[in-house]
């Protein structure tokens, strides 16, 4: 059976920004998972942005990624993750 095709070409450096509420405990989940899923990620590299009343953070991760499963068991574990309002 074959893979179906993909518009990503592997390995490649892949953007992924994770949202939600800005509370000290959802940064640290966020990079325990990245973590889990890409053992080279460098967690000093993460952008983060506030939100103008200061209640949501988005963190921006840039991941090095080899394969559209490793992607797609990232984006499923944050997705399931209580603190995560939406990944993209």
């Amino acid at each position: 059976m074959t893979s179906p095709p993909t518009l990503i070409d592997y390995p490649c450096e892949f953007p992924i920004k994770i949202m939600g509420k800005n509370k000290a405990e959802f940064t640290k989940s966020i990079l325990m998972i990245v973590n889990r899923h890409i053992s080279s990620f460098d967690d000093t590299s993460v952008e983060t942005r506030v939100s103008k009343k200061n209640k949501y953070l988005s963190l921006t991760c840039t991941v090095h990624v080899v394969s559209q499963h490793q992607l797609d068991a990232l984006y499923q574990e944050l997705c399931d993750h209580p603190m995560v309002l939406m990944a993209l």
